[in-house]
């Protein structure tokens, strides 16, 4: 069934509310629908234009000043395909620089979009690549240094779509907005007059921006009509600094088939699933009861965060079976994961994160003025002892060598979700413990926090010094604020 007639037959036989109790004292009874991003291909000569753009978005009774890409708020989805190249031209309409970082893609420092991609107001950037790795679903964001989370905050952020004959040959659900559906969940927080209240403050540089009100898909508690059967969920966690841990409200589990950097050997059944700050899953969801119920997010403990109204199941989205039956299925196997190579001999790297004392004082006192008393924030954020400096990377990975990385968290207990461009890796690791098996398979953020864990990770393409890769707390405003590295290859 093509998506426009099923939305037709979606509105025509309508659906009845099924929320708790708790539910439909907090929300509207008849939610939204579930936005669909636009699912962008390349045109007759392999290019995509993409415009960062400021427009207006209604939430609630207010209209607030967003920023997206081709649009308002967030932007499209990106259909690349193994093996063929995509030329990409980044327009920038804002009235400051941004740069369009490729989170997750294994590409090329010099097209990878890091804090050194500048696009200055009214000029274009164009990139050229060509994807090379299997299936998975990544996303594009900005990564303009100091003002990452800021950006983020107003609405850039987009996925991009990576397909294989793989991934092809699965009989997964692959209707693309019916039984295949993006799930982008950012929280937010509003002035009294209804605008994106983003602060970056020695709170803030502590213990990340957090709001009190989620969106999903830029849309406050929205619902998702599908055919009943196997529903797949492609969920992405795009807040600033916000641990997110999906379930369900009537406690059916879902079933794990992919993270960051693709399939996993076999589809993995949770009954809630955290994800931090940046990470990509991907589920399936049996629906074929008939039965409607919602996607929360869980209490999660996480410093900055505790209390209301996080601190009990939050809905993030209302799933509505239809009368239609689905057409994908959930297979036994997926994939085959090749085993992890002998780690003797290989070069090792220690990765110290800290931050200034005085703002880890600050950050667990949790009180105190934000404007910090004139301390300077800015470079409190460090890693083995020194903040982010943009022509001075740190060091060389050869390339096409395996090294081994340990991350550690150790001294601040702060979360700190660790990203690492140009590469997916393996989990070692985490925390001082075995990797869950659902988070075993090709990763790009790993959880660090309070102990050491470690990644095993190889870079396939060049970057230079000019344009080196990062590796960087994904809690941005930990990265705006110095834990961040740039290293070449």
């Amino acid at each position: 069934m093509h998506r426009r007639d099923f939305i037709k037959l979606t509105a025509a036989v309508g659906v009845a509310s099924a929320l708790p109790g708790w539910s439909r004292l907090a929300f509207a009874a008849d939610p939204p629908a579930l936005p669909i991003p636009e699912l962008l291909t390349t045109d007759a000569t392999s290019r995509i234009a993409i415009n960062v753009q400021a427009g207006k978005t209604t939430f609630g009774s207010h209209v607030a000043t967003t920023w997206g890409y081709n649009g308002n708020l967030l932007g499209p989805a990106l259909q690349l395909r193994q093996g063929k190249a995509v030329t990409v031209d980044i327009h920038n309409q804002l009235s400051e620089e941004t740069t369009l970082h490729w989170h997750g893609l294994e590409v090329p420092g010099d097209v990878d979009g890091g804090p050194q991609g500048i696009i200055k107001p009214g000029e274009t950037r164009t990139v050229t690549f060509t994807p090379t790795q299997r299936a998975a679903t990544c996303w594009f964001h900005p990564h303009q240094h100091g003002k990452t989370g800021r950006q983020v905050a107003m609405g850039l952020a987009g996925l991009v779509l990576i397909e294989d004959n793989e991934l092809h040959n699965l009989l997964l659900p692959k209707q693309w907005g019916i039984d295949d559906v993006p799930v982008i969940v950012q929280d937010k927080k509003f002035t009294a007059d209804g605008q994106i209240d983003y602060q970056l403050d020695v709170m803030s540089a502590a213990v990340g921006w957090f709001g009190d009100t989620l969106l999903t898909n830029g849309v406050i508690y929205p619902q998702h009509s599908a055919p009943k059967g196997w529903l797949r969920l492609r969920l992405l966690n795009g807040c600033n600094a916000r641990m997110l841990n999906f379930a369900t409200s009537d406690n059916r589990p879902l079933y794990v088939i992919a993270s960051d950097g693709g399939l996993l050997p076999e589809p993995v059944k949770v009954t809630a699933l955290p994800v931090l700050p940046g990470e990509r899953f991907e589920v399936l969801v049996d629906i074929s009861d008939s039965k409607a119920f919602d996607l929360v997010t869980l209490p999660v403990r996480q410093m900055g965060m505790e209390g209301a109204p996080f601190d009990n199941a939050y809905p993030v989205m209302r799933i509505q079976p239809l009368a239609i039956p689905a057409s994908g299925t959930l297979p036994d196997t997926l994939t085959r994961m090749p085993a992890l190579p002998s780690l003797d001999g290989l070069t090792q790297r220690t990765l110290q994160l800290s931050m200034d004392p005085m703002l880890d004082m600050m950050g667990h006192r949790g009180s105190m003025d934000h404007g910090g008393n004139g301390f300077d924030f800015h470079n409190a954020n460090k890693i083995n002892g020194v903040a982010f400096e943009m022509d001075k990377p740190m060091f060389s990975a050869a390339k096409g060598q395996y090294e081994r990385w340990l991350i550690s968290g150790k001294g601040d207990m702060m979360l700190h979700p660790f990203h690492i461009h140009g590469t997916q890796f393996r989990i070692l690791s985490e925390n001082g413990n075995a990797p869950a098996a659902h988070r075993s398979g090709w990763k790009d953020i790993v959880h660090v926090e309070g102990d050491v864990s470690e990644v095993l990770v190889k870079f396939d393409h060049d970057a230079p010094k000019e344009f080196a890769y990062m590796a960087h707390c994904h809690l941005l405003e930990h990265e705006d604020t110095g834990m961040m590295l740039g290293f070449t290859v």
